[in-house]
């Protein structure tokens, strides 16, 4: 092992702790028309995150380009959502490794809706623009480390039943997602079922006197079929339907 180590924060610090500032390696990618994001921000996130380049287009097209370094996150004004949602098998094709965050204004009044996301095949978190400075940055580095982000506002929205996903709880998401499911094969749900339990290839092949690599290739038809990005958000999908019709049953 070598004598030097590299943080979360970008930076390496040799054995005697001097810290040595990092080349940009990745991109955090901002599709915006509006400015949503200004110059003395995107400064903040270089100086943040020094590993970071910060690349700024206004349109759908100039995203779905590569760019000097792979894009570990895109964030997407709320004004072109729709526009990159449409495009999102490009951006997904040339940036397969990004996570994607819709940039809303406002913390308290939000137009994102929580039916928007799960059914959205690109946006992943919902990322405000009125926090305090050190509380947006602490969100962009949970982001760029892989992780999701919801405003506090839109988990009330989901706790309070928001009225747009209850009223479409009977006619679109819920079966959307029911016959999502329904393209399964009997063998595809036992193995998404063993992924839902928390079960890796290896046990799943055991289980099902299968190898390894067939268990792949059930979980890449599984993935296509949810319209899903891995098998961690098959996994989530199978257990909300099922939570949900346990719920019903209940009821």
């Amino acid at each position: 092992m070598g004598t030097d180590m590299m943080l979360l924060d970008g930076n390496e610090h040799d054995a005697a702790g001097a810290r040595r500032r990092l080349e940009p390696q990745r991109v955090i990618l901002i599709l915006t028309n509006s400015g949503s994001i200004s110059e003395s921000l995107i400064d903040a996130v270089e100086r943040e995150f020094p590993w970071v380049r910060v690349e700024q287009v206004d349109a759908v097209g100039a995203a779905c380009t590569a760019f000097g370094h792979p894009v570990a996150l895109i964030l997407v004004d709320i004004a072109l959502m729709r526009k990159a949602e449409a495009a999102s098998a490009e951006l997904l094709r040339m940036h397969p490794h990004a996570l994607t965050a819709v940039i809303e204004p406002y913390d308290k009044v939000l137009v994102t809706s929580l039916s928007d996301v799960a059914v959205s095949p690109l946006i992943r978190s919902v990322l405000p623009m009125d926090l305090r400075l050190d509380v947006w940055l602490s969100i962009i580095r949970l982001l760029l480390c892989g992780g999701e982000y919801f405003p506090p506002g839109f988990m009330l929205q989901a706790k309070t039943g928001d009225q747009k996903m209850a009223s479409s709880a009977n006619n679109g998401f819920a079966q959307t997602r029911t016959i999502n499911m329904a393209e399964l094969t009997t063998r595809e749900s036992q193995i998404l079922g063993m992924v839902s339990h928390g079960l890796q290839n290896k046990l799943i092949a055991a289980e099902c006197g299968l190898s390894e690599h067939t268990v792949k290739i059930h979980l890449h038809h599984i993935i296509r079929k949810l319209g899903v990005h891995n098998r961690t958000e098959a996994a989530a999908r199978f257990r909300n339907l099922h939570d949900s019709g346990r719920g019903m049953n209940e009821s």
